[in-house]
Parts: structure tokens; C-alpha cells; sequence
């Protein structure tokens, strides 16, 4: 087939505007020959299993999915009853980026808090933790955490361990949505199980999207006792909310990929360092005055750099690096890298930024 799209483009909008990965693309090759088994019982989902106990230790379970919004909703449904509620950030992508699938599809509440950074804590949870056995009330049994969130920020083992044990204290679960948990795992130098079951988590919904896969996420089960039911009833809440992939082993056979050796971590790496590079430039532009206007909303602790600029800047510079705006009514803008972006990619864009605020 002959390419439909220009392999020039570059953009710093999402890590979805990236490829696949070649080992990535050649672990799905790999899987492609003959047949296997259908709906999970093939050997790259069994392989994956014994990756996910490596991983983060004995008894975890994984259930791979289509799609991070599929592993949200699919983990917190086992997780809550029909009047269960979920705590979380505002700023959370199961409140703000999946189209209400959480409460829709899943049919339970969230139950939103403002934070200045993405992160909630031990005190932010108890805005909205109360009135259980109010009848009147969702009953909040689930706090649900972003790492890294989506604001770019990362929560160290040390604040993850306080959520859960505070969660954990009033009869509630932890859960962590880890679309970008390799970004994580790279900017505070530690392994997965460190900031997850070590730390209190019981369900993590794992990303690979993001981070150099074609398509695919899975719900990972750190603590039986969180799942209605236990861990042998989320195969139909999987099924049930439309999950469950007829020909799995090519979604198992890309996260084996991934999180078997360390590409996960090699391409996580790549994409912080190139969104440090990003905001190190701009930064010293800054300090030197040539980048008036500009100013960082938030700390860069992945690959997301969040900015404002002045009024009409950002749509300019759209003409040629696609991007999206966070918050337009501050011109407030998010820049994400991903695991394929070159340095030149990085020196290009800021060339632009410098360009764009001259004109004012």
C-alpha cells in the first residue's frame, strides 16, 4: 500500500500522533503465523501472565484491553457496586477525556476534587469522602489516581503509599490509572512494582498506547480483594463492557513487548528527555528575554511541558506544529513528546516558538 500521509509531519499534541514502535511491530509479526487459540487462550496471553508476576510480584493478574478508556471503565465497574463512587482530580481522564464512558457505561458516580496539579492527597480525598450509609448519597469506596497525571506532575511511592493507606482506612480502594506509568517509572528512577503494589495500589489500569504500542491497554489486579466477586468475575465485566479481543494474542504479544526487557523504560526515557530538552531551550530564552509572553504552568516531570502564550501565538504556531490547548481561556497550551521525537524535532519547534513571539 502506498503511504496516504506525509512521514515528514511532526507534531507535539499527544504521544497518540506516534508509531509503532519496530519491536513493537515486530513482536505482532512475530504472532501472526498460524493460528492460536482465540480470546486469550493463546501462549503470548499466557506469556504475558508470567510477565505481569515478574512485574509486580506474585498473584497479579492481567487482562488486556482495547484501549485505556476500556481499561478504566472495565477496572473500576469490578471494583464498585452500582452505588459505589469513585474519588478523583477534576483535571482526571475518566472525568474530563472519555466522553462520561465512566458513569455512562460503567454506571457509577465520580466525585471530582480541584487540585493545583493533578495530584490529590490524603485531605483532598476527604472533600468528597463522607456520607457512607447516606442513602442519599453515591457511596465513595474507590480513589482513583493518574500517574503520571495529567497535568504532567508524579506522585513519588511516598504519596501513593498515603493514599492508599488512607483510602485503604476508611473502606475505600485504590486505583491507578497508568496510561503513562512508563513515564513514571522513568523520571523517578524506580521499577513498576515500587510506585504501584508496593506503594498500596490494588488495580492498575496499564498504558502501552502511549508509549510505542498499536493499540491496547490492560487492567492489571494487584489485590484480589478489590474486585467484586474476586479476580474470576472480571472476565465478564470485560466481556460485558465490550472489551474482550477475539484475536488477543496480538494486543498480549505487544505488551510482552514492552514490558518484558526494558523497552518500556527506553522509550519513556527518550520522551522525558526530549520534553526536558524542549522546555530547557525555552527556558533560557526566558531568562535572556527573547521569549516574551511565555511562562510554565507546571513542572515537567515526563514528557509534557505546559505553557502559556500570548493571544494568537499558539494558533499560529499550529500552522505548523499541531498542538492542543489546555486551557484557552488563559492560552494556556500542552506540549507532549513521544518515544520517536528527535532532538531536531525539538530544535525545529522551539526555531518556531522563538519565530512566533518576535511577530507578538
Amino acid at each position: 500500500m502506498t503511504p496516504l500521509h506525509d512521514a515528514s509531519l511532526r507534531a507535539f499534541a499527544s504521544d497518540n500522533y506516534s508509531g509503532i514502535h519496530p519491536e513493537v511491530l515486530a513482536a505482532i509479526a512475530a504472532a501472526n503465523d498460524g493460528h492460536q487459540v482465540a480470546y486469550g487462550e493463546d501462549v503470548y496471553t499466557a506469556r504475558l501472565q508470567e510477565v505481569a508476576v515478574e512485574t509486580f510480584g506474585e498473584g497479579a493478574a492481567i487482562f488486556p484491553t482495547f484501549n485505556g478508556t476500556g481499561a478504566n471503565v472495565v477496572a473500576l465497574q469490578a471494583m464498585l457496586p452500582r452505588w459505589g463512587a469513585v474519588v478523583c482530580a477534576s483535571t482526571a481522564h475518566i472525568n474530563v477525556d472519555e466522553g462520561g464512558a465512566p458513569e455512562r457505561m460503567g454506571s457509577l458516580k465520580l466525585l471530582t476534587v480541584d487540585t493545583p496539579d493533578g495530584k490529590l492527597t490524603p485531605e483532598l480525598v476527604d472533600v468528597q469522602a463522607w456520607g457512607w450509609g447516606d442513602e442519599h448519597r453515591a457511596q465513595p469506596l474507590v480513589v482513583s489516581i493518574t500517574q503520571t497525571t495529567e497535568l504532567g506532575t508524579c506522585y513519588t511511592p511516598e504519596e501513593i503509599r498515603a493514599l492508599a493507606d488512607h483510602a485503604h482506612a476508611r473502606g475505600m480502594w485504590l486505583h491507578l490509572d497508568g496510561a503513562r506509568l512508563s513515564n513514571a517509572a522513568a523520571s523517578l528512577g524506580l521499577p513498576l512494582r515500587a510506585f504501584t503494589r508496593d506503594a498500596g495500589v490494588d488495580v492498575l489500569s496499564l498504558g502501552g498506547t502511549k508509549n510505542g504500542m498499536m493499540l491496547g491497554e490492560a487492567v492489571v489486579v494487584l489485590n484480589p480483594d478489590a474486585i467484586l466477586g474476586g479476580v474470576a468475575a472480571l472476565p465478564f465485566v470485560r466481556k460485558l463492557s465490550m472489551q474482550l479481543a477475539s484475536k488477543m494474542r496480538f494486543v498480549s504479544a505487544q505488551l510482552v513487548a514492552l514490558y518484558s526487557g526494558d523497552l518500556y523504560l527506553r522509550n519513556a526515557t527518550h520522551a522525558n528527555a526530549m520534553a526536558r530538552r524542549l522546555r530547557a531551550a525555552l527556558e533560557a530564552g526566558v531568562a535572556a528575554g527573547e521569549l516574551p509572553g511565555l511562562a510554565f504552568t507546571q513542572e515537567t516531570r515526563s514528557n509534557a511541558v505546559f505553557a502559556t502564550l500570548p493571544t494568537g501565538v499558539a494558533d499560529r504556531l499550529r500552522e505548523t506544529f499541531r498542538f492542543y490547548d489546555w486551557d484557552a481561556a488563559r492560552n494556556e497550551v500542552r506540549w507532549m513528546c513521544s518515544f520517536d521525537t528527535t532532538e531536531g524535532d525539538v530544535d525545529a519547534f522551539v526555531v518556531a516558538i522563538r519565530e512566533q513571539l518576535a511577530q507578538g
